[in-house]
């Protein structure tokens, strides 16, 4: 018995993973979304509880649905991932969890890709949305190890009142750096350090600006270098929310510390601070160590995209495989549009064909005409 080859085949169901999959259907190719969580959300379901609608800097629109409206009270980790299952039901997205993903290796010119069961599907093309928040990246710095107090990152910031009383070190330059100094600041006493100075921005974010920042972002991948985050090329801004702790010095910056002691944090030039929390709002890392036996990665580290509109989610080093949620379309900036280019780019991949086939929800195969 042969082995059902699908058309094509999406990792992820967050917003890029979504989006890819509403285009691919809407193309009526055959395929299947795996995802790693037990239920839709994406990495919003992973976000912390104190994270309200209104801390959330924007959440782009699915496509063909619109981000319901919010008061801005809702917990984010609960109301974004209700509105990606309503949308995943609404269009019936052929997503299959908890699916995750191990590797995906070349078979005579297939993708076979094998999930941690041994589960396995075949593919003709694959869309890669695995976005970044299962890699956290924290950097290592001499005596860190010998720390006393709590030291955590992003993914397992527990809100703010955790932290009433407690001395707190927050390290990054990110915006989920200003927003945890935002809250902790009321609180309790904090400190801010970052390797680079910090670059307001004092206009407003539109979306012209949003369109240019994503645009800076995909000349790194274009050339094959790692990618930045949209954000670290946005400039930083205070939201209103944001204004108490400004008040009260929170973003008076110093430089990175040149080492960790057991009570805290040492510069090069001797001086010392006792803190009781180090809090590692240092970004993340793309999650597609999965990918590895494809041999995708140029000399210059990064996954090399191509250079035009129609080819910006294609791997160079393999056409069968487009990245959404990687670079440029790792924020909701990004996100929908590199799903729509993705399924383009899929469609042109298997053209010409003279049908197409969907999948059903258990992931084997059915014919059905074209209706692409």
């Amino acid at each position: 018995m042969g082995v059902d080859v699908l058309d094509s085949l999406v990792i992820g169901a967050g917003q890029a993973g979504l989006s890819s999959s509403y285009h691919l259907t809407r193309r009526g190719i055959e395929h299947v979304v795996l995802d790693a969580d037990t239920t839709a959300g994406g990495a919003w379901r992973h976000r912390w509880d104190a994270l309200t609608m209104a801390d959330v800097h924007r959440v782009a629109d699915l496509p063909d649905a619109p981000v319901p409206p919010a008061e801005g009270t809702e917990r984010a980790n609960r109301f974004v991932p209700s509105y990606f299952a309503a949308y995943e039901a609404a269009h019936r997205l052929p997503v299959l969890r908890p699916v995750r993903v191990r590797r995906v290796h070349d078979q005579d010119g297939l993708l076979v890709v094998t999930a941690d069961d041994d589960r396995t599907w075949t593919t003709r093309t694959l869309v890669n949305a695995t976005g970044t928040w299962r890699r956290p990246f924290v950097p290592r710095y001499p005596g860190q190890e010998t720390f006393r107090g709590e030291q955590l990152h992003t993914v397992e910031y527990p809100g703010p009142e955790h932290f009433r009383g407690k001395r707190v070190l927050v390290v990054g330059g990110g915006a989920s750096a200003v927003q945890f100094l935002g809250a902790l600041r009321p609180l309790t006493d904090t400190l801010w350090v970052t390797r680079r100075e910090p670059v307001w921005r004092e206009e407003p974010f539109d979306p012209e600006a949003g369109r240019s920042a994503v645009a800076l972002v995909e000349e790194r991948v274009r050339a094959g270098y790692p990618p930045r985050s949209v954000v670290s090329v946005t400039g930083l801004m205070l939201r209103p929310q944001e204004a108490e702790a400004e008040r009260l010095g929170a973003y008076e910056r110093r430089a990175m510390f040149a080492r960790v002691e057991p009570d805290g944090v040492r510069w090069a030039d001797g001086s010392f601070e006792r803190v009781d929390v180090i809090l590692w709002a240092t970004g993340f890392r793309p999650d597609v160590e999965h990918l590895a036996p494809l041999h995708l990665r140029s000399q210059r580290g990064g996954i090399q995209l191509g250079s035009t509109l129609d080819t910006s989610t294609t791997a160079v080093a393999d056409p069968r495989v487009q990245m959404v949620g990687y670079g440029p379309s790792a924020s909701t900036i990004g996100a929908n549009r590199a799903g729509r280019v993705a399924a383009r780019a899929v469609s042109r991949r298997l053209d010409p064909r003279p049908a197409r086939r969907r999948a059903d929800h258990d992931g084997r195969a059915t014919s059905a005409p074209s209706d692409a």
